[in-house]
């Protein structure tokens, strides 16, 4: 008797590549562990025999071998059709067991992971037949009849830790040993091949280069199904000439990051309903929890180098969104969107431009794919400094319609709720609260092209957490000015909130007396400074005592539609803190909920009635440095394809409300923030 052991199912219907599948991962995981393999297909007693051979399975298999003992079992001589020799399956550090009923409902208790192989079934009777051949042919709709009848009363691939599209194209192997640690049955058994994860190589390439980045972007990822671009799109742009602190807004916007979830190492998460499901190529892992939880166990550790020389902090590692929903594990509500929680792409390779020095840097995890990328990035980023390459799109994208948007609140409710939210400040209940309300358009699904919306957003409204994302079947176009968290790989934080907007004008006049006008606002610096001192006390969860300091208070920024009033606070991380923690400390932005934090989300979800959705969550990196990155997901318009040939399209808005709000002032900035995206699709704010 040994301890007890891990135990893998492989499930799926016949000819699905269970066995293939099963036997190569056994040869892999044999390089660090003991493993035994357990067939099915040698215990079913004939060919009308699945659900006796799942029985005897479960009673003389399974059973011992979750003990940590031996197996003692009958097999089934198939060319006599009747019982065989006895054999002995003996228990291992690791137990693969594969075959159709492998994880039946019987089975599951005695399991640690699921994984359910599936196939097209022309493939399926195919690779069968021709394993097997004319020994199986007769019996393929006797047996196909007892996995239907079986799987019509069993939801097995429901109950699958990891699901597998099985393509017999090699890879299915090589993308679940990728998925498997993630499993939490599985991490700690699997250290050796999450150790090798970490230890990994960045090969890093420096071009003296200054390419068209949208052409750069279209060329490498116009194709992908996933990919992300955090675009610095206000990088070199000079501020208004009204701005006395020139470039500030700029100094943020240094390098921009290109990448796909491509390649050897690529991966996708999303997270809804406190599920993560997480994919590499045509196989997809659930693993049950809260999102910064998983998230811990992917990022914090230092896990590559920087390469000599590399100005930047991102190294490669996870990009993408987090939704405002998130909340529910930060001490806020459990509501639900019908956009992800979180969706993020694992990139292990990409381009990030430097727009100080004029440089682009190429990026690959060392694989044995590495250099055919590099070499094509190499060739892309060159093609995108010709001239002919200019791909930065016009500054207004008008569809045939211009979308018809509607308001969650008209401007009556909108003013009510500003009322309702003053009398929850009168009652002692919260200083201050960011309301919200969300416009939405429904269009025909070909009427509005993502990438050239984003192009249009960022000529009209450039901003230095400008981002686009592509994520399957939902497209983010941001331009966000505004810094959620920043993490070094030193430990050094950083959040920079605002609070306080007021609309550019046209004649050079009007817009110095409207910045003169948000600078000497009472009002407005008491806005901000309330979301400084809750952003004070955030990071000093996780941060060095008296290493909190606020470097710039209540600075006016100019960008190219509205003038914001923004601070700085800084700190340092405790060494050891967990970071995944020191993000959900913070998590949602306070300058998008209110002070006290937890209070006040409770009163936003009473009053608005309804998700925000990625609207106010956040965009940005998480580095295998273990550095972060993230932006406050606002000006952001959300882009969901319906499946009905039809898209969402979704825009959030708000304002901070105070005790000596004017209803009327509030809704009017709620216009001028969305105006930007707005004006851009040719569309107008709803006056329902």
């Amino acid at each position: 008797m040994s301890l007890a052991p891990v135990i893998i199912a492989v499930d799926g219907r016949s000819g699905a590549g269970k066995t293939t599948l099963a036997v190569e991962l056994a040869a892999r995981l044999r390089a660090h562990h003991k493993v035994s393999l357990f067939h099915l297909e040698d215990i079913y007693p004939g060919w009308d025999g699945l659900a006796a051979g799942v029985e005897r399975y479960v009673s003389t298999v399974l059973t011992p071998l979750s003990r940590g003992q031996a197996a003692s079992w009958t097999s089934w001589d198939w060319e006599n059709h009747y019982d065989g020799d006895a054999r002995v399956t003996l228990p291992a550090e690791i137990v693969i067991v594969e075959g159709v009923g492998a994880a039946a409902e019987a089975a599951r208790p005695m399991l640690d992971a699921v994984i359910w192989t599936e196939s097209p079934d022309d493939d399926r009777r195919t690779r069968a037949l021709d394993r097997d051949g004319a020994t199986y042919e007769p019996y393929w709709d006797l047996w196909a009849a007892q996995e239907e009848e079986w799987l019509g009363r069993d939801n097995v691939p429901g109950h699958a830790d990891l699901r597998v599209l099985n393509l017999a194209d090699g890879a299915a192997p090589t993308e679940i040993l990728q998925l498997l640690p993630y499993l939490p049955a599985l991490a700690p058994v699997l250290a050796p091949e999450l150790s090798a994860r970490r230890g990994l190589r960045l090969r890093a390439e420096r071009m003296e280069a200054v390419p068209d980045a949208p052409a750069l972007f279209h060329s490498l990822y116009g194709r992908s199904g996933n990919a992300v671009w955090l675009d610095s799109s206000n990088a070199g742009t000079e501020p208004g000439a009204a701005d006395p602190a020139p470039r500030t807004a700029g100094g943020r916007s240094r390098f921009s990051i290109m990448a796909d979830d491509a390649g050897t190492f690529g991966q996708c998460v999303t997270h809804h309903g406190g599920v993560s499901r997480i994919s590499a190529g045509s196989s997809t892992a659930s693993v049950p929890g809260p999102f910064f939880r998983w998230l811990d166990t992917v990022w914090g550790r230092r896990a590559v180098r920087t390469p000599e020389g590399y100005p930047a902090e991102f190294t490669l590692g996870w990009l993408g969104c987090l939704g405002y929903e998130l909340k529910r594990e930060t001490g806020g509500g459990d509501l639900s969107a019908p956009t992800p929680d979180a969706a993020l792409i694992f990139a292990g390779r990409a381009v990030v431009l430097d727009h100080a020095d004029g440089t682009a840097w190429l990026l690959a995890l060392e694989a044995p794919d590495a250099g055919e990328w590099l070499a094509h990035a190499r060739a892309a980023v060159e093609a995108a400094v010709e001239p002919t390459a200019q791909a930065g799109g016009s500054p207004c994208v008008v569809p045939p319609a211009p979308p018809a948007f509607r308001s969650r609140d008209t401007g009556v409710r909108y003013r009510e709720k500003v009322t309702a939210a003053q009398h929850q400040i009168a009652q002692g209940n919260t200083y201050e609260v960011c309301l919200t309300t969300t416009l939405e358009a429904r269009v025909p699904a070909g009427s509005l092209d993502p990438w050239a919306t984003y192009l249009a957003l960022r000529r009209r409204n450039p901003a230095p957490f400008a981002s686009y994302l592509r994520l399957g079947d939902l497209a983010v176009a941001s331009t966000s000015p505004e810094r959620f968290l920043r993490i070094g790989s030193d430990g050094g934080m950083r959040a920079e909130p605002i609070k306080g907007t007021r609309r550019r004008a046209a004649d050079p006049q009007e817009d110095s007396r409207l910045r003169t006008d948000l600078a000497t606002s009472l009002k407005d610096r008491a806005e901000n400074i309330m979301i400084v001192d809750l952003l004070r006390n955030d990071l000093s969860h996780f941060a060095i005592p008296g290493s909190v300091t606020v470097s710039r208070l209540c600075a006016i920024e100019s960008y190219a539609t509205v003038h914001q009033m923004v601070s700085t606070i800084d700190a340092h991380l405790l060494p050891g803190a967990p970071r995944a923690e020191a993000v959900a400390a913070c998590f949602p932005a306070g300058s998008m909920t209110g002070a006290p934090k937890i209070s006040t989300m409770a009163i936003l979800d009473q009053l608005e009635a309804g998700p925000r959705g990625l609207y106010s969550g956040a965009i940005g990196y998480f580095s295998l440095n273990a550095a972060a990155d993230l932006a406050v997901a606002i000006r952001t318009l959300v882009i969901s394809a319906a499946g009905d040939g039809t898209a969402e399209l979704s825009l959030g808005v708000g304002g901070a409300i105070t005790s000596d709000s004017d209803p009327d002032d509030e809704y009017e900035e709620i216009r001028t923030k969305a105006y930007g995206v707005l004006s851009t699709l040719g569309a107008e704010f709803p006056d329902n």
